[in-house]
């Protein structure tokens, strides 16, 4: 079989095999829906005003791809550390990029998967729109936004057993959430708790998404420290990969 072969066949058994859970999805799943169902639709002063409802979409939209990207790899990883089967795959005869793309396949399609339900809540329920063109912008700023928390969450499943990491995700997620204006727009933080925002990937992504479904000025701040999270962490990552290898392979 070729690598893509393998690398289709993987992902669909790892989407398979949380599948088998299904209470593994509804963190990834249910809860950004449920969170614009109930905060942002009874709130008729920013549902019934297109760009407001448009920006708590996306904010929640981002929400859901740092969930599930946090989720995905920092417990998957976390977890297959800890069984045997981990081992075992790497005896088998494939390219070990088969696994890592396959893995960013199934993450990528349970977080596209997530969006849906908040897209079609925001269309239902708000006054949130948006030509065709610009959704698709916003889907590939989502999908170059995610990749911070997508190491970050390969940092955390390298780095500590998978009780730990379960906490961890949690406190990450929720404090990326809530100083990255995800929750409650950042026109109503302090000036103090602005600036801290600025610096976090969550408030980057969400202003990188907003300008390319929403257009306007994109502020310095947002693309450099969307370069040097992603940098930063990818180096990060690999190097908890190596020292990971360097433990249990050699």
């Amino acid at each position: 079989m070729s690598t893509l072969s393998l690398t289709v066949l993987h992902a669909r058994y790892s989407i398979i095999e949380t599948a088998r859970i299904p209470i593994a999805l509804i963190g990834s799943l249910v809860f950004p829906a449920l969170a614009l169902l109930f905060f942002v639709v009874p709130n008729r002063s920013v549902a019934d005003e297109p760009m407001f409802a448009t920006q708590a979409v996306i904010s929640l939209s981002v929400f859901a791809v740092m969930t599930n990207a946090l989720f995905s790899f920092g417990l998957t990883i976390a977890e297959n550390r800890e069984k045997p089967w981990d081992p075992y795959l790497r005896t088998l005869p494939a390219p070990g990029v088969a696994r890592v793309l396959a893995h960013v396949l199934a993450t990528g399609t349970l977080g596209l998967a997530a969006i849906i339900p908040v897209i079609v809540i925001g269309a239902l329920f708000t006054a949130a729109t948006a030509p065709l063109i610009n959704v698709v912008l916003g889907m590939i700023a989502l999908a170059v936004a995610g990749l911070p928390f997508m190491f970050i969450g390969i940092c955390i499943g390298y780095s500590m057993p998978s009780k730990a990491a379960i906490a961890v995700v949690q406190v990450v997620m929720f404090s990326f959430a809530f100083i990255g204006g995800l929750f409650l727009p950042p026109q109503l933080f302090a000036d103090w708790l602005n600036a801290i925002s600025a610096f976090t990937p969550s408030r980057q992504a969400r202003e990188f998404v907003i300008w390319a479904v929403q257009g306007g000025s994109l502020e310095w701040w947002v693309w450099v420290g969307l370069i040097v999270w992603t940098a930063v962490t990818f180096v990060l990552a690999l190097v908890l990969f190596r020292r990971d290898e360097g433990r249990r392979y050699r």
